[in-house]
């Protein structure tokens, strides 16, 4: 018998490029964007090209959703055809209800093998554990084996980002203990940070520039002398920013692996645009 076949699934906010998805058996289940009356499936109906041009000219705010139970047992069904088990490593449960249904959807199969895990973040510190863990299952891990390292990376993962405004964050509900700085972004530029799950205050700095300075110099002492680097530049419709902040983070941090990840729809929804951060972590 060959390898046993497990199957990744992460949800849409994890921002990991499509060819990388196909070659490690990671499936993407997309979050879901309410927009002026319409729902889109996030980077599938709108691109993050899409969304950003037309959020300055919309009327509405849009808000966001996940798939139902319902939904989650379908997209599980189908992959249990193929595979031996599933792996559901998706976004913060403080920032999203996805785990919970996903959670929900596993109970209805409970003659099949599925693990979910709460990732307690977003964006490619998600991306990046669901590779790592893609990885150790090629390398022969077994399923209980690649639920452990999924759990183990999960306090190993730094997000770290700077917004041009709060206003997103704020009318979506999604601001966490950063919520006492609405109203002082015209004097300061904090950086944000995900902790415990949710996004709060990392630092508060005046300018963005000097923001984006204090995240490369926390992120170059947090790794000095730990195991290999795994870096993501996160934007928001910011890619020449993103660019300069990569080439940065390349010739200070030497990672072993970078990669550009723009903001998917639903996270954009929340972040706004402009942002611009580091998700990473180190191997242990």
């Amino acid at each position: 018998m060959g390898q046993s076949k497990i199957a990744i699934v992460v949800d849409s906010t994890a921002g990991i490029p499509a060819a990388q998805c196909e070659q490690h058996n990671i499936h993407v289940i997309p979050l879901i964007l309410n927009w002026e009356g319409e729902s889109y499936l996030d980077g599938i109906d709108i691109t993050p090209t899409q969304f950003y041009e037309r959020l300055p000219i919309a009327k509405e705010f849009p808000s966001t959703s996940q798939p139902s139970a319902g939904e989650f047992h379908d997209f599980f069904s189908k992959l249990a055809n193929n595979n031996e088990s599933i792996i559901g490593i998706f976004i913060s449960s403080r920032l999203s209800g996805t785990v919970d249904s996903a959670r929900m959807a596993s109970e209805m199969m409970s003659d099949y093998s599925i693990d979910i895990v709460d990732s307690e973040t977003t964006s490619m510190s998600l991306g990046y554990i669901a590779l790592a863990v893609a990885k150790a299952i090629q390398s022969g891990s077994s399923h209980r084996e690649a639920v452990k390292l999924a759990k183990e990376l999960i306090p190993l993962t730094r997000t770290l980002f700077v917004v041009d405004t709060l206003e997103y964050l704020h009318k979506g509900g999604r601001i966490g203990g950063a919520t006492r700085l609405v109203g002082s972004m015209l004097t300061i530029r904090p950086v944000l940070h995900l902790e415990d799950g949710q996004i709060e205050t990392f630092a508060k700095i005046r300018t963005k520039k000097k923001a984006l300075q204090h995240v490369l110099q926390f992120a170059s002492d947090d790794s000095s002398g730990k195991g290999p680097l795994y870096a993501a530049i996160m934007h928001a419709a910011a890619p020449e920013e993103a660019a300069i902040f990569r080439d940065r983070v390349q010739a200070e941090l030497h990672p072993a692996d970078i990669m550009m990840s723009e903001l998917s729809p639903v996270l954009g929804a929340h972040a706004g645009p402009g942002l611009v951060g580091l998700a990473y972590y180190c191997e242990p």
